[in-house]
């Protein structure tokens, strides 16, 4: 996938079918967004996102906190699901000023030479939001692209959006977050050296301090999968601070991996959770923990297999 990150001085060399939207999480509804943009590709189209960042919630509240997919994870998606090419468009007080027909006809029809645009009703566009769903449909013709607007996505009678994805991951319920976003929540980043603790006990475990920002569920344990070097690995995760070993009040991810030997430090690492286990307690003792990570893997190899 082509990335063109943190500049406004490009131009697309191909024509696109380019998909609008912020994409944290990456749920259902982005989906359709992404499958429509692909599924041009038989037209010669290739097939584009374009987000900003940071994102206006980010830009314009200031808010850092609570990310459902770093920018990281958010390319790594993407990657993976087949898009060609990712426009991160810096957000900014120049920028976010552009009117909304200004950006249209600049960005949109020149730069990245859109001959179809995939949007959800929702969207909005320009200095002070006054671009909309409506406008991109008004200007299209002219401007030589097709607009597609896509309707919410509805599960249970319920929209499908970001926050719905939070309130779920806030609950710990990632089997209703997992239905939200096609596939278990992610969780992603470079393995990092832990105290060793779970390998004196028997148990080897591998260490991620996610992104500060990035939102987690619910402090307890979790039945996981990792992704490791194209290998992929059940597993069962513990999110929190690690009482029993520290008073560090850094929330890590430590995950054990069934059928797994090896010292995989620095490497990147992909854990998604799939199903919450139990809540993250202080035992009286190291061997108490030990005895306790002992039923959490019996119960995590009693479930059978799982897939990624």
């Amino acid at each position: 996938m082509e990335i063109i990150a943190d500049t406004l001085d490009f131009v697309l060399d191909r024509p696109t079918a380019a998909a609008l939207g912020k994409f944290d999480g990456i749920h259902m509804g982005h989906r359709r967004l992404l499958q429509e943009g692909c599924s041009c590709r038989d037209r010669g189209l290739a097939s584009c996102v374009f987000t900003f960042e940071p994102s206006p919630a980010v830009f314009f509240g200031g808010g850092e906190r609570g990310m459902l997919c770093t920018r990281e994870e958010k390319r790594l998606l993407l990657a993976r699901i087949g898009v060609d090419i990712l426009i991160e468009f810096p957000l900014n007080a120049r920028t976010a000023a552009t009117p909304p027909e200004q950006f249209a006809r600049q960005i949109l029809a020149g730069k990245m030479k859109t001959r179809f645009l995939a949007a959800g009703r929702d969207l909005s566009f320009g200095a002070g939001g006054a671009g909309d769903a409506a406008l991109l449909e008004e200007l299209g013709p002219s401007l030589g692209f097709e607009t597609r607007i896509i309707d919410k996505v509805c599960l249970e009678g319920r929209e499908v959006s970001s926050t719905l994805v939070r309130e779920k991951v806030e609950a710990g319920e990632m089997e209703q977050v997992r239905r939200l976003l096609g596939m278990p929540y992610l969780v992603a980043g470079k393995v990092v050296r832990g105290k060793r603790l779970g390998r004196n006990l028997g148990f080897p475990t591998v260490n991620l301090l996610p992104d500060a920002r990035k939102l987690l569920p619910p402090r307890g344990v979790y039945f996981s999968r990792a992704r490791l070097e194209d290998k992929t690995y059940r597993a069962i995760s513990n999110v929190g601070y690690k009482p029993t070993v520290t008073d560090e009040r850094v929330t890590g991810v430590e995950t054990y991996l069934y059928d797994f030997r090896g010292d995989v430090y620095g490497k990147e690492i992909e854990i998604f959770l799939y199903a919450f286990h139990r809540p993250e307690m202080r035992f009286e003792s190291v061997e108490a923990l030990g005895r306790q990570l002992q039923k959490d893997i019996a119960a995590g190899a009693a479930l059978g297999e799982w897939e990624a």
